[in-house]
């Protein structure tokens, strides 16, 4: 078994049911297509160090908000975690690994580390998918709170609006009413697709295709109602090449979404494909 087909077995089963999903296991597996001999129990028991850690300092009887202050205290200022700001777009600002041991991620990256440490330590926490930057929110007696997983700090609704604007085409009430329903929680399956997405994003910019087909490969896993993370897959296997799986990722997808708006480009690629194998066959 390939090192490639194993490691994708792997997160297989840590996804495949919503229930059981282990959030920062299946997000720490991810980091296996850069570091395929990552020791993923070893660094999980590096996580579970600071944990007790923290633990050791909170006081039980406090209110939430109390303890949630203290484990901020000690992710922000004692463990030194926040956004790695010289270099926003490392990808290793997603490989859970890095970011435990450099202290340094992204919004999504240093919030799955956060909510593994306040999941450990009962505390009612849960991630946003808010447009543009992961969010924290704290269920308290008095209300939720929003935190900014970079820093800690409470977010006001104005600093929400403010991140929510350039996303939303009109200001004032829409945007106020866009902020409502974007501040759901999000489940951990879709957090998991938002730390594969950053990571596809930057290998589409830096054109790294294996590494690309990789994660491609992971989203259909992930989200296997997605008929358009099989059509990414296959431009992915196209870039490399690999034509048989290319053409066969396409034209599923042309078949499910004949009327998609991308139908003409898509086909184009297939014509090129079916050319290129037929080339490749009379060599």
């Amino acid at each position: 078994m390939s090192t490639m087909t194993r490691v994708l077995d792997y997160f297989s089963t840590l996804v495949a049911d919503d229930d059981s999903l282990p959030l920062t296991e299946a997000a720490l597996a991810i980091a296996q297509d850069a570091y395929p001999d990552l020791d993923l129990q070893g660094t999980l028991a590096e996580l579970d160090e600071l944990v007790e850690r923290v633990r050791r300092r909170i006081d039980r009887s406090a209110d939430v908000r109390e303890q949630v202050s203290t484990l901020n205290r000690c992710f922000f200022r004692d463990f030194g975690f926040a956004a790695n700001l010289n270099d926003y777009c490392d990808p290793d600002n997603s490989h859970l690994n890095v970011v435990l041991k450099r202290r340094r991620g992204i919004p999504v990256s240093l919030a799955v580390l956060y909510l593994e440490m306040a999941s450990q330590l009962g505390l009612p926490v849960q991630g946003v998918s808010f447009p543009g930057h992961f969010l924290l929110r704290v269920t308290t007696p008095g209300g939720d709170v929003m935190l900014d997983p970079t820093t800690g700090r409470s977010l006001s609704e104005s600093d929400m609006v403010e991140m929510l604007e350039p996303y939303v085409m009109k200001a004032g009430s829409s945007v106020a009413r866009a902020l409502r329903m974007l501040l759901e929680p999000a489940t951990r399956r879709e957090i998991v697709a938002r730390l594969l997405r950053n990571l596809k994003t930057t290998y589409l910019e830096t054109e790294r295709w294996e590494r690309l087909l990789a994660i491609q490969q992971r989203l259909v896993i992930l989200l296997p109602g997605s008929i358009e993370e099989v059509r990414d897959r296959g431009f992915a296997y196209a870039r490399l090449d690999y034509l048989r799986p290319a053409l066969e990722d396409l034209e599923r997808y042309l078949e499910e979404r004949p009327e998609a708006e991308d139908a003409t480009v898509v086909e184009s690629q297939l014509q090129e494909l079916r050319q290129r194998t037929l080339d490749s066959a009379r060599d």
